[in-house]
């Protein structure tokens, strides 16, 4: 905790733009003009070879809201150079995002592939389609997505490698073993006020996660 009120003091808080901006340096020229606005060659190189992507949306009703989406690579189509197809995968159905969308369909992407420290920024405008054979186009394992997250671009852009490289996020020698933090189960038992039995879902999930992944 910050004592001594630092980070409520009206001294030192940040209220309007100007002093945003004066806090920092002006942008690189190359920062400001990196953004591009289709999905060229090396846009799309990035999406085909991103697994996880993060999702990013808001609603005045709902609040902003990030959720993890993945696959295998290639699960994120490009239809042409302004267009993403996102399957909506199956989770657990408080379709958060979802409803932000519906909403308010201004939205940001950011697709992450192990072992590159750059990431893919994405933002853009999404609308969602239950189309039937775009939904088919989606199908694995003969199960299709409930449905489609379609995102126009609005800019994309390569964003540099130093959040990554601080975190060392891809080196094996700093991954945790699982067992260092508290199971899924114990805090779903916890969160939940004990309607889950943290030690069944513990036992559970090794069986039925792969068995419901689609």
């Amino acid at each position: 905790m910050i004592q001594d009120g630092m980070s409520t003091s009206t001294d030192f808080t940040l209220r309007t733009l100007d002093q945003l901006v004066a806090q920092y340096e002006p942008p690189a020229e190359r920062a400001v003009k990196k953004v591009v606005d289709r999905f060229d060659d090396h846009c799309r190189a990035y999406i085909a070879a991103s697994p996880f992507m993060l999702l990013g949306t808001f609603s005045e009703t709902n609040g902003a809201d990030c959720s993890p989406r993945g696959d295998a690579p290639g699960w994120v189509t490009v239809a042409d150079d302004r267009t993403l197809l996102i399957p909506d995968r199956r989770g657990n159905n408080r379709i958060d995002s979802l409803r932000n969308i519906v909403e308010q369909p201004r939205v940001g992407l950011l697709f992450m592939i192990p072992g590159a420290n750059e990431t893919l920024r994405v933002n853009g405008r999404a609308h969602l389609s239950i189309y039937p054979e775009l939904l088919q186009s989606f199908a694995v394992d003969e199960k299709q997505p409930k449905c489609v997250i379609v995102v126009t671009l609005v800019e994309a852009f390569i964003q540099c490698a130093r959040a990554l490289v601080r975190s060392d996020l891809w080196n094996p020698e700093k991954h945790i073993t699982r067992s260092e933090l508290p199971s899924m189960g114990s805090i779903m038992q916890t969160h939940t006020c004990g309607i889950v039995d943290g030690a069944a879902y513990d036992a559970e999930a090794p069986t039925l996660i792969p068995k419901t992944l689609y």
